[in-house]
């Protein structure tokens, strides 16, 4: 797509005429009429639902409680047990010789684990738990990289009633003790090494240099996945798990829990930057986690779903280790990155599993709409993908122009993008297109998900017409989101409750909607909201204006520095698609491209600095570090900590300014 190809289909895709009548929620009609029931009895809905989702072990006679708001609580006289949900629940209703997860490890292995098979694994691992003091309501923090195992160890949590809190394989040891010490965990789940990129890289190792470090007492034992077999050092706290696992029963009773019991700990970065401890329930979460899954992807039976996030993250939590098993489908799992052993790997592995439904990043996207368009051998165009049905979109918003690629090449054309906004602390999707019921929009995550009251304010609370920028809010409790900040009720309320809004969650991003259809765009945090000159501009607008210069730009960030002039100064941070220019042609073409985003936004948008570099400062997930490149645009010593770098060299790059 050149640049005068860039005007998108304003009249929108409409739904796939084969969904409008086979989808679980099949046309507007039917949507409709979910809205309707959920705005005539709010409670009621999500109580059908609870019983359409989940199998109770005690139906719960409340549904909903906000007598002590914004500290909700979602079926609490019910009890369950998420695992028997995920693994018992589908063996018994006949899938136990179903594929579960299909894993592909870094070097290309493929494995297959039936339903029945996961429940052993689940049962063994619960039972090695138990033998190591563990119960109810104890933390057990999970660091691993993307494996089976890494399931199984969350699961098992689950099955006897303990709290897992996963930590991202990449994070530091620093990081690590941080988040062990907080939760008070007596357990570690770890690896002796992960592999990606076809490179081995610690995590035993980090595990010792964060419980030498003070703060992590409660840990009595570290249980560690024999990944590599590398040589690892050993102490008395330490047990492997195959050893453990193998000598247990594969049988285990659940630990029937009552709804509102913390299924799991998810730490998030904060203002402040204090990570801060998300508290998901058990019962509220697993009816939405099910929910979303079952009515976004429109799953069924036969389906291969692949969502290609790390189960580090909420999304890997929610549509990897919950949701996938909840509704008896069988997924996906990948060890590796998209880029080894070359950027044709996804389409590769979409050809090889027959995957259908299939879930990623934006970032992701834009860095192999970079590879493709750098070596034909790795187009998309160049695999089979004909099994592909329906596509999505997590993390971040996605530019028009990225979507237009993913949606022209990737999905030939014919599969409906279902880009979805939602947050750790919303535990799973708030908007998001149904594939068999909405005009897509490039850039625009649409239209709330059933029972979900997404709004637009302004800082009083008051709704904004359609059309004009605001504030994110949810205005009505949902089941699957956040019960607190673990240990910090009080940093809860601050944070996504201020007492200017009525009572409102505070999503944290600013928005817009479509004067005439009402769907949502996202335009970022609201701290990503730019203030130049008296004009309110969205990082977001900016980075989409630039990487619609098509015939140049693979991926942008941009961020806010102080200017003594006009308040802010906009920084542009800019990867091209043909090789980083240096002296008199970078000073070039930084011109080209102040002039390009004059021409899209206006001249107030024009970015004072462009910085170009090979790539953009991303952790081993693909998230870009914004905060670290308003560091970078301030001229400030890089004191953040970047172990959790895939490419921390890029930073004397990112120093140059044009």
């Amino acid at each position: 797509m050149n640049a005068s190809e860039k005007i998108h289909n304003l009249a929108g895709y409409p739904p796939p005429h084969r969904l409008l009548h086979t989808a679980h929620v099949p046309g507007r009609a039917a949507y409709n009429a979910l809205v309707a029931e959920s705005e005539e009895d709010y409670a009621g809905y999500w109580a059908r639902l609870a019983h359409v989702f989940v199998q109770w072990k005690t139906p719960f006679t409340r549904t909903l409680d906000s007598d002590n708001a914004p500290f909700y609580k979602w079926f609490e006289d019910g009890t369950l047990n998420v695992s028997w949900n995920c693994l018992d629940r589908q063996v018994n209703e006949g899938k136990g010789d179903k594929t579960a997860i299909v894993f592909e490890a870094d070097d290309g292995t493929v494995t297959h684990t039936s339903y029945a098979q996961l429940l052993g694994m689940t049962c063994r691992m619960a039972n090695a738990l138990k033998a190591l003091g563990v119960k109810k309501g104890d933390r057990v923090v999970i660091y691993m990289s993307m494996s089976v195992e890494g399931v199984v160890a969350m699961q098992a949590c689950a099955r006897i009633g303990a709290i897992h809190s996963v930590v991202f394989g990449g994070f530091s040891a620093h990081s690590l003790r941080d988040r062990i010490a907080d939760t008070g965990a007596v357990l570690v789940v770890t690896a002796d090494e992960q592999v990606r990129g076809g490179k081995t890289l610690p995590l035993k190792a980090l595990v010792d240099e964060a419980l030498s470090m003070g703060g992590c007492e409660a840990v009595r034992n570290v249980l560690v996945y024999r990944r590599t077999g590398g040589d690892i050092a050993w102490t008395a706290r330490d047990r492997w798990m195959d050893e453990m696992a193998s000598a247990q029963p594969d049988t285990c009773v659940p630990e029937w829990v009552g709804a509102e019991h913390p299924l799991f700990l998810l730490y998030t970065s904060g203002s402040t930057g204090k990570p801060k401890g998300v508290q998901h329930s058990s019962g509220g979460y697993l009816v939405q986690a099910a929910a979303t899954m079952k009515w976004t992807f429109d799953i069924r039976d036969e389906d291969v779903f692949w969502c290609t996030a790390d189960i580090g993250w909420i999304t890997g939590h929610t549509y990897i280790a919950y949701g996938p098993l909840a509704v008896g489908a069988t997924q996906v799992v990948f060890e590796g990155v998209p880029t080894y052993p070359d950027a044709g790997r996804f389409w590769k592995m979409i050809e090889r599993h027959k995957v259908t439904v299939f879930y990623t990043a934006p970032t992701a996207i834009r860095s192999l709409i970079k590879a493709a368009e750098g070596d034909a051998q790795l187009h998309p165009a160049r695999f089979d993908l004909r099994s592909l049905r329906i596509l999505g979109s997590v993390g971040e918003p996605i530019n028009p122009a990225a979507w237009e690629w993913y949606h022209a090449h990737v999905g030939g054309g014919r599969c409906p993008i279902v880009d979805t906004w939602w947050q750790t602390e919303t535990g799973a999707q708030m908007i998001t297109p149904l594939p068999g019921v909405t005009t897509l929009v490039p850039g625009s995550c649409t239209l709330p998900f059933p029972g979900i009251a997404a709004a637009i304010v302004d800082e009083t609370g008051e709704d904004v017409p359609n059309g004009q920028s605001g504030l994110l809010v949810i205005k009505k409790p949902w089941p699957s989101m956040i019960r607190t900040i673990w240990g910090d009720d009080a940093r809860y309320v601050a944070s996504y409750y201020p007492p200017e809004l009525r009572g409102y969650y505070l999503a944290g991003d600013g928005a817009s909607r479509d004067k005439d259809t009402g769907n949502f765009t996202i335009g970022g945090r609201i701290d990503d909201v730019l203030n130049v000159s008296g004009h309110r501009m969205g990082t977001m607008e900016i980075e989409s204006a630039l990487v619609a210069c098509t015939e140049l730009v693979a991926e942008a960030a941009v961020v806010g520095r102080p200017d003594d002039t006009s308040g802010e100064a906009i920084c542009a941070f800019v990867v091209l698609k043909g090789a980083r220019p240096t002296g008199p042609a970078a000073d070039k073409l930084a011109v080209q491209l102040r002039n390009w985003v004059g021409k899209e936004i206006g001249p107030i948008a024009k970015p004072r600095d462009i910085r170009f570099a090979d790539n953009l400062p991303k952790t081993r997930s693909g998230k870009i570090m914004r905060r670290l490149l308003r560091s970078v645009a301030k001229g400030e010593a890089i004191t953040q900590d970047v172990s959790t770098l895939e490419n921390p060299a890029i930073l004397a790059q990112l120093n140059e300014t044009h």
